[in-house]
């Protein structure tokens, strides 16, 4: 079994009060090509970074070969890093940039003195020396007979491959790209994508690889690790992400996912889209799940012999396949087929029990840390509410002046009483009117469930964020500006001290 090279051991970093990664540890093996994966934000780059020296770790630790290095400097780590930007040297040449790095690079060699002493002595490569890498450099990059050539004569590919062989040519233990291939047509990409799993399989050394498509982290890796808000969501291999996700988020984020709210209703069953279906996944009986279906692993079929009926309401072709969109009811299902079909069609559908994937919800409900205020209204995720304070203690009511009066006659002010606020996922409006809710936010994540969608709505600022999950039936914008709305009979409080109690 290959060794660890790599440990992010409790990582966390912040930039100001921007937290950025969020306690993350995971092991990288020797030889390895491990893929960093996720939407723009997520703290994929910075991880990397970490890595490789430019950004230090708040707290946790690094740790390479066994031996801490959060603290270790970039030029004292046997790392290289290729960027989307290749940042060559425009007036160098292509064997210039390449030998770039050895030419500053120093070596220690050992001699005899004339009493047969051993000494050593720092030096720097021979001109032999230097052209013999640079040669071997071109070769593993495919580029040999390029050493003259002029940068700006190059193609996207051709740079690219400058910028890999320049990283390699120092013979570094892990090589760290940087979305290496962002800025190449998808052409060019996909063949790059190829070349350079051939450079890793060539050179069998680790290759850390940070990117947001989907694609190439499935093409390329062994390994992946999906990423969202600093937090790491799943690690594994491509098969493995993409046929076993482990919440919606990655379900969503890797490939086309049909993703609906069941029940399991009996061993291997699970009810969805109104009926109910075989599975391999074993839950309680009862239980909610979340229900991913691929859209390849949706069958066709005469509407009398299908599961599920539904009509054809869109048919687009993406040149390998049909994607069919068929309204069942109040579902919407996605289908990729090599077959096609006629808009307004009826047909029914069938899914295999091994297509059908269940996962625990990550969502069930919101709890908020609050506290009550004068006015008697709740505050929490940076904004006010209004509530119901005699939920707090049974059997009570409110005078006149405000005090709550409890069913043994004792007068409280509950003034800063500190509460735990849940609120259901079916309890939450929004609005674009920022004055009509009791806070605001962005909206940061959408997922479409079949009937409905979940959003995500953040408030708040730096570490103090707060997430509002909810469904809805309308359709949003990720970015959007909101104010939220929870009706006053929505919000459920306890007190803190209770459960404080409780829990003793």
């Amino acid at each position: 079994m290959a060794e660890n090279i790599i440990e992010l051991q409790d990582v966390t970093k912040y930039f100001g009060e921007n937290l950025v990664i969020d306690h993350m540890s995971f092991d990288i093996k020797k030889g390895e090509f491990i893929t960093f994966l996720g939407p723009s934000g997520c703290g994929k780059t910075t991880t990397l970074r970490m890595i490789a020296g430019f950004d230090l770790p708040t707290s946790g630790k690094i740790l390479l070969n066994g031996q801490d290095i959060s603290s270790l400097p970039p030029n004292k780590r046997p790392v290289n890093t290729v960027f989307q930007r290749y940042a060559l040297f425009p007036h160098f040449n292509v064997f210039e940039n390449i030998a770039f790095g050895l030419r500053c690079k120093r070596v220690v060699n050992t001699y005899r003195n004339g009493n047969g002493e051993e000494y050593t002595k720092k030096e720097k490569l021979s001109k032999h020396e230097i052209a013999a890498k640079v040669k071997k450099a071109l070769a593993l990059v495919d580029l040999e007979g390029f050493e003259k050539r002029s940068i700006s004569t190059l193609s996207g590919g051709q740079q690219q491959r400058v910028a890999i062989a320049r990283a390699v040519v120092n013979e570094p233990e892990i090589l760290l790209l940087d979305e290496p291939l962002g800025a190449l047509d998808l052409k060019m990409r996909k063949e790059m994508q190829i070349e350079l799993k051939k450079i890793h399989d060539r050179l069998g050394i680790t290759f850390i690889y940070v990117t947001h498509d989907q694609e190439e982290a499935l093409t390329m890796s062994d390994t992946i690790v999906v990423m969202a808000d600093g937090v790491v969501q799943q690690i594994g291999t491509p098969t493995d992400i993409y046929n076993e996700p482990a919440n919606t988020f990655v379900a969503d984020f890797i490939g086309e996912s049909n993703i609906f709210t069941g029940t399991v209703v009996g061993k291997n069953k699970v009810k969805f889209c109104g009926k109910t279906f075989e599975c391999v996944d074993n839950f309680g009986e009862g239980e909610q799940v979340d229900v991913v279906v691929r859209p390849e692993d949706i069958l066709m079929c005469a509407a009398e012999d299908g599961i599920l009926k539904g009509e054809v309401i869109s048919v687009v072709f993406k040149g390998i396949h049909y994607e069919i969109t068929v309204q069942v009811g109040k579902y919407e299902l996605v289908v990729q087929s090599t077959e096609s079909r006629n808009v307004g069609e009826t047909i029914g559908l069938r899914v295999a029990p091994d297509g059908i994937h269940l996962m625990k919800p990550r969502y069930t409900t919101n709890v908020f840390d609050g506290v009550i205020n004068k006015a008697n209204n709740v505050e929490f995720a940076g904004g006010e509410f209004e509530c119901d304070v005699t939920q707090l203690y049974p059997g009570s009511h409110l005078d006149e002046d405000g005090y709550l009066i409890t069913s043994a006659g004792e007068k409280l002010d509950l003034t800063d009483t500190e509460v735990k606020v849940e609120v259901g996922l079916n309890d939450i409006e929004i609005s674009d009117d920022e004055d009509a809710g009791g806070t605001t936010g962005h909206i940061i994540s959408i997922i479409y469930k079949g009937d409905h969608y979940r959003l995500i709505v953040r408030t708040g600022d730096s570490d103090e964020d707060e997430d509002f999950v909810f469904a809805t039936e309308d359709l949003w914008n990720e970015n959007d500006y909101v104010s939220v709305i929870i009706p006053k009979e929505k919000i459920k409080l306890s007190l803190k001290h209770k459960e404080k109690e409780d829990e003793a």
